[in-house]
């Protein structure tokens, strides 16, 4: 009967080590959850709202206009940031009047809350780099200022991909 009790808390501790192992794979390499914490990207994602952010999708290819995405803070790597990419490699960037220019056309913008106050001069992103800017643009700290400017592609954690909670504010995002 002993024989028969080993065996099952063998089964039971191989088994909760397979399903550690893979939760920390999944964390660490296909997807991880992110609190928003702040309203810089409102009315896009609200503060304090959940999602599920795309680890693995920039292993693939490069991010593109339009994408929300968290990425590493530059001064200080224990903070993320959630903002939308703007420009990518080879763009140019430029604010002026409140308005946004990538590669000298006009940017249609639906989803900002009011229009960018300030300007930025036309600048090209490097290559292995994105401009990004929160959606609430004048409550962002964004590529516009000097602590966080062009992002590395090597800062980038993944693609915000789904906003799961509050479960009656599901969405996936673009």
């Amino acid at each position: 009967m002993s024989n028969s009790l080993g065996e099952e808390v063998k089964d039971w501790v191989v088994s909760i080590l397979v399903a550690v192992v893979l939760a920390f794979f999944i964390r660490y390499f296909i997807v991880e959850l992110y609190l928003v914490d702040g309203p810089s990207m409102r009315p896009t994602l609200l503060n304090q709202e959940r999602l599920v952010v795309n680890k693995f999708i920039y292993r693939f290819r490069a991010p593109e206009r339009g994408e929300v995405l968290v990425f590493r803070y530059p001064q200080d790597q224990s903070r993320d940031f959630i903002k939308r990419v703007i420009a990518v490699p080879g763009d140019t960037i430029e604010i002026k009047d409140g308005r946004v220019f990538v590669n000298q056309q006009l940017m249609n913008e639906p989803y900002i809350l009011s229009q960018t106050r300030g300007d930025y001069p036309l600048s090209t992103v490097p290559e292995g780099h994105i401009f990004v800017m929160g959606d609430n643009r004048n409550n962002s700290e964004d590529s516009r200022f000097a602590d966080v400017g062009f992002v590395p592609y090597d800062l980038i954690k993944g693609k915000a991909m789904l906003v799961f909670w509050p479960w009656n504010e599901k969405k996936t995002l673009p």
